[in-house]
């Protein structure tokens, strides 16, 4: 019997290829500043258009000063930043750019906006696109050249038809544990590449009654086990969060329902039709920590720092200046960071302020807050979240990717470690020679109030 990412899969192949691969139709393409301006230059080249402009969605994100400085286009950064708003003008691609009410993370908008939508195959040339499979959307990063061939014809082609990997999290998740420490659980038990080759779908009793914000988390970070995609089967709480609010893209009335109607075929009916199963239970769970330079390589935040078993995790303390023994609630920080595409979204950020709320951040830490998008950002500031972040000592920023990655100023220094609700720790991911540790935003908060690791409980 198919799975669920079978029939996504089926219902997109617009045709077979030789050795084994298809072509497959896309449904939206999201498009921003750091991969596209080569792909808009060979469409240039050739005299081709962009095939689909209104399924086209183009924002800033990455390269964006969140400190609301001016841009400078004499920088790289800013030179990607100018060239996304002259190709989007030339092709007639929409684009919500610096300073628009719709800016903000590319895997942030798209479902807020009501573009992510069940059973569509949506690709961006950013690993993370695996965000949009929280919503039963066949979602998946890709190259540049990719963007510009979907920018030309609207299909992708695929070499081959990836395995489909089940992990059902069994259990009722702890009260203060988020989906963070849950899908950084996850990697810590299959490994940084145990999922390569699959396309992954979550699901049991941990998994449905998660909100929306909760599955993006954890499909977003299905790439840091080596998957596809990751995907969730739409449910009830998917249509009620399509319907809620100004969603300007999300079909509406009788277009409304054909959707949910289509999409409730959207499931996989039985275990056995995984090519793999793995299987998590979450009900002892505890707030997770990463202390090396891959997800995998994480601790319970009471835990110790453990014995090497290879020489990848022998660099990896050596690089994170830790040392076999050393407790995680007892390391220092220098800054903590809330915000990226993993953990933006208003939700987040009012976990956050719970823990925050009238109290201090520690002395010598940096906090900051990023929301994920200006709506977010605007949200927040109309339930006054931004407040009890400042009044606690924060940093509130304007909405970009900011120091997920650090393109865009904001950076750590060499040897300073944070604790960041990011989804990459790698070396230099946050400047060079800096010292990442993942954590959900209930820990990150807590950490920002003591000056060390700590749990939000």
């Amino acid at each position: 019997m198919p799975t669920l990412f079978d029939k996504v899969w089926d219902r997109h192949v617009v045709s077979a290829l030789p050795g084994g691969g298809a072509l497959l139709y896309i449904d939206r393409h999201l498009v921003h500043e750091v991969t596209s301006p080569q792909a808009f230059d060979g469409l240039r080249e050739f005299g081709r258009k962009v095939r689909r402009p209104d399924l086209t969605f183009a924002t800033a994100d990455h390269n964006v000063p969140t400190d609301g400085r001016k841009i400078d286009e004499s920088t790289l950064s800013g030179k990607q930043l100018a060239a996304l708003n002259r190709n989007a003008a030339e092709f007639g691609v929409p684009l919500y750019g610096y300073g628009h009410e719709k800016q903000g993370i590319v895997h942030v908008i798209g479902p807020q906006l009501g573009i992510t939508l069940p059973g569509l195959t949506i690709v961006c040339g950013d690993s993370h696109t695996s965000t949009h499979g929280a919503f039963g959307a066949l979602a998946f990063g890709i190259g540049t050249t990719e963007v510009e061939h979907v920018l030309a014809t609207q299909t992708l082609r695929s070499s081959g038809k990836p395995k489909s990997l089940g992990i059902r999290i069994d259990g009722r998740i702890p009260e203060g544990i988020t989906p963070k420490d849950v899908i950084l659980a996850i990697i810590r038990k299959i490994g940084a590449g145990g999922g390569t080759g699959y396309v992954v779908e979550y699901f049991g009793e941990a998994i449905r009654k998660l909100p929306m914000s909760g599955r993006m988390t954890i499909c977003n970070m299905s790439i840091e086990m080596g998957a596809r995609a990751g995907l969730i089967a739409p449910d009830q709480t998917t249509f009620d969060y399509i319907a809620e609010g100004d969603r300007p893209f999300a079909p509406k009335g009788a277009d409304f329902d054909a959707m949910v109607a289509s999409s409730l075929e959207l499931k996989t009916d039985s275990e056995g039709d995984y090519d793999r199963l793995e299987v998590l239970d979450v009900s002892n769970l505890k707030p997770q920590v990463t202390w090396g330079t891959t997800p995998a390589m994480t601790v319970d935040i009471d835990q110790a720092i453990p014995e090497p078993k290879d020489a990848g995790e022998a660099r990896a303390q050596k690089y994170m200046g830790l040392r076999p023994g050393d407790r995680m609630d007892q390391i220092k920080v220098d800054t903590v960071f809330i915000g990226s595409c993993t953990n933006s979204r208003i939700e987040d950020l009012r976990d956050a302020a719970k823990v925050i709320h009238g109290r201090q951040v520690a002395p010598g830490v940096r906090a900051m807050v990023v929301p994920g998008s200006s709506a977010v950002k605007t949200l927040a500031e109309q339930e006054g979240l931004d407040r009890i972040f400042k009044d606690a000592g924060f940093e509130w920023h304007q909405a970009g990717c900011s120091m997920c990655l650090g393109m865009n100023g904001d950076i750590l220094r060499p040897l300073e470690r944070s604790a960041s609700t990011s989804n990459r720790p790698y070396e230099g991911r946050q400047g060079p020679g800096s010292r990442t540790h993942l954590v959900s935003p209930a820990t990150a908060a807590a950490t920002a109030i003591a000056g060390k690791f700590a749990s939000a409980g």
